[in-house]
């Protein structure tokens, strides 16, 4: 009589290190057996284990990589009494910033986002987990000048983390002026409004996307990290007044956004930004879709074959954001040391065999096509930045790269007139002339295109020119 056929493998060697586990992962998940994580025999000896303990194996016990380690003493001592604001507090990795701030003693947690019902569940979630928590929960957004002067004039932040953003890159190739008036012009009314306010730091969330852009998101991002290192500068040479407030149009010259007062002549804000790259889960990602696309039968859609990506886990990016900031002193752009890049097509592969099917035969992949601002590849750094270390061996220091601040602080200008009056046919070589690095792929391809298309750009520079001046 014959075994019956294997249907599950329990992996029970809560010891294994990282690679260990995806070493013999990597052996099981060639099987059409069901994965699980099985507790270790402490939690059998003392009756912890329960069936919801016996977890699935993830995508992320793949990845191979030891736990990151911080340093929770900076953190806490870096957040303990103060009070902290997230912007897109209710996304993948503003809520997961806010769940790790309310472990280390805020004197007050202030989620704002511009979503309702994302600023409920994490407002309900962090009420849940830590009742004594000072929370306020506030519905807003970054583009509006008058609202987020209002917060930061009533709450008085002490440290701000902006992880508010479209990072949608094919949606925003469609929707070019939103994504520079949402990430671009709403970082810089936020950082104003947080020198204004006079915020000890404020701490940029951006993406490896902004390196070398080929999409209008990732040169939105490089916007924004140019838009801190300009404040940064201007504050440390005496010359915060020449950081002017944007006004879209001429009636929003009544308030929007204060102008620069005698009281705040040395402001002391402190300007980081923190670059990473794709997280594992966060809302969007290709994780959920994967999974969503096995559970119906497939087909699984791949982009391109050899299409790689740099992950981490939304807590992991979350932790070292916070480490970071601890390690600011004004202008840096800290890059996150995101480990081997993983091919996509070998994701969806694993997450395939993780669910007990086999790539090709029960589950088909579908290569679809780079999408409009896609890449094969994604960079951390670019070419001129250098390197330099922290404590934290997985955080870096990308040098600034120089760039004239009263030029491009006028070219901002120009650009948002530009995004609000809706010039999508002329918004990326807009950008392209603030950003060098930008080279648009696919239909908006960098070409050159002749005499003609010279004297247009021109002309749309001149009017936007024009309209910045009817603004003073």
């Amino acid at each position: 009589m014959s075994a019956p056929p294997i249907e599950k493998i329990f992996l029970a060697i809560p010891s294994a290190t990282a690679e260990q586990r995806r070493d013999i992962l990597d052996i099981c998940k060639e099987t059409k057996c069901e994965l699980k994580n099985l507790p270790g025999v402490y939690e059998f000896v003392t009756g912890n284990v329960t069936a919801k303990s016996m977890k699935d194996v993830a995508v992320e016990d793949l990845l191979g990589r030891d736990p990151i380690k911080v340093n929770m003493d900076e953190i806490y001592q870096f957040i303990a009494d103060k009070v902290i604001m997230v912007t897109g507090g209710g996304g993948s990795i503003g809520s997961e910033l806010c769940r790790q701030i309310a472990q280390h003693n805020p004197k007050q947690l202030i989620v704002f986002d511009i979503y309702e019902n994302n600023a409920h569940a994490i407002g309900l979630e962090l009420k849940d987990k830590f009742p004594e928590l000072n929370l306020e929960v506030l519905i807003g957004s970054v583009r509006d000048s008058r609202r987020i002067n209002q917060v930061f004039a009533k709450y008085k932040p002490d440290v701000v983390y902006h992880a508010a953003a479209h990072k949608h890159v094919p949606l925003m190739e469609d929707s070019p002026c939103e994504s520079i008036k949402n990430n671009t012009i709403g970082t810089y009314k936020t950082a104003y409004a947080t020198m204004m306010n006079g915020c000890k730091r404020f701490v940029l969330i951006s993406t490896d996307k902004a390196v070398n852009p080929t999409n209008i998101m990732g040169a939105s991002k490089r916007l924004c990290e140019m838009i801190i290192q300009s404040f940064d500068r201007k504050i440390r040479d005496g010359k915060a007044k020449d950081l002017a407030p944007l006004h879209v149009h001429a009636e929003d010259v009544d308030g929007s956004m204060l102008d620069m007062n005698s009281s705040l002549d040395m402001p002391r804000t402190e300007f980081v930004a923190v670059r990473f790259g794709n997280v594992l889960g966060s809302n969007g990602s290709v994780i959920p879709r994967f999974k969503e696309q096995i559970a119906k039968g497939g087909p699984v859609t791949v982009t391109h074959p050899d299409i790689i990506r740099y992950f981490m886990t939304i807590p992991e990016a979350a932790s070292l954001v916070l480490q970071a900031g601890t390690y600011a002193n004004g202008g840096e752009i800290f890059v996150l040391d995101m480990g081997s890049p993983v091919k996509i097509d070998t994701l969806a592969r694993n997450l395939i065999c993780l669910s007990g099917l086999q790539p090709d035969v029960d589950i088909k992949i579908s290569y679809t096509g780079l999408r409009a601002g896609e890449k094969l590849y994604e960079e951390k750094l670019m070419s001129e930045e250098g390197m330099r270390t922290t404590p934290n061996h997985l955080i870096h220091i990308g040098s600034p790269i120089l760039f004239d601040t009263d030029e491009f602080l006028h070219q901002l200008q120009m650009l948002m007139t530009a995004a609000y009056d809706g010039q999508e046919d002329s918004i990326r070589d807009l950008v392209a002339e603030v950003v060098p690095t930008y080279h648009p792929a696919g239909e908006h391809g960098s070409e050159d295109k002749g005499e003609a298309y010279t004297q247009q750009m021109k002309m749309v520079m001149q009017k936007c020119e024009e309209k910045v001046v009817a603004l003073k």
